[in-house]
């Protein structure tokens, strides 16, 4: 029997905002998994982690510091089969990156591939980094995977078309919700996704509308990127 999945990808500006809004959005999106960017990465990040777990009712599962500010959390009743930390190349004078990578698994046997990403604002880098991702998405030996995060880059840039041309762009396959993601206030460019493979179904995905238990400012003030929800169906390898 397939397994009902929903992932978040959220910027979070390193929690520099109204951290109480933050957790609003997270917990009426109710995730079973959050791709985060910019998480809090130096003086006690760890410390920074344990509270948005707390603030929002998930486990964290990988990344933080080790991965430059990309992490991974989960609902508790996941569980996690594995994880990676997968740096890229560090281009001289720019923002180091890396991947933060798990395997989950939900339900019966149903297992997804989950990678938080966040690209280079340099064209060249961001271009060279797509490719790893798609490599490591391929590596991580799960045929239902998905990679959530901050392209950096609008859907008719080269490095988004190269992703979306070997993986599903959830908000052009199935859009549920806003497009635009960036900025909170007055969104224009939709430059956060959530990409599957093709063993994935999407059924919905998009910045969502109804935020039930939130308030009608917190998007806003929670920080300066909108949230990108998608509920996806995972198939039990049987």
């Amino acid at each position: 029997m397939a397994a009902e999945v929903s992932v978040l990808s959220y910027n979070v500006r390193s929690l520099r905002d109204d951290l109480g809004a933050l957790a609003r959005v997270v917990r009426a999106c109710a995730p079973d998994v959050l791709c985060v960017q910019e998480a809090p990465r130096f003086f006690r990040w760890r410390r920074h982690a344990a509270r948005l777990g707390r603030a929002t009712g998930l486990m964290y599962v990988t990344g933080g510091a080790p991965t430059c500010g990309t992490m991974i959390m989960a609902d508790p009743r996941a569980r996690v089969e594995r994880t990676a930390d997968l740096p890229m190349p560090l281009t001289p004078g720019l923002h180091r990156r890396a991947l933060s990578a798990a395997v989950l698994r939900f339900g019966g046997a149903a297992r997804l591939g989950v990678i938080s990403f966040h690209l280079s604002l340099e064209e060249e880098e961001r271009w060279s980094q797509g490719g790893l991702l798609l490599s490591e998405l391929r590596r991580l030996g799960a045929p239902a995977a998905v990679a959530a995060g901050d392209v950096n880059e609008r859907p008719g840039g080269r490095t988004f078309r190269r992703l979306a041309g070997e993986l599903q762009d959830g908000w052009a396959v199935a859009p549920g919700g806003g497009g635009p993601t960036y900025p909170s206030t007055g969104p224009h460019k939709r430059i956060d996704a959530v990409l599957c493979t093709a063993a994935v179904e999407v059924t919905g995905c998009g910045v969502p509308v109804e935020l039930p238990g939130a308030r009608a400012d917190d998007p806003a003030r929670a920080t300066d990127h909108l949230p990108v929800l998608a509920t996806l169906r995972i198939p039990d390898p049987g």
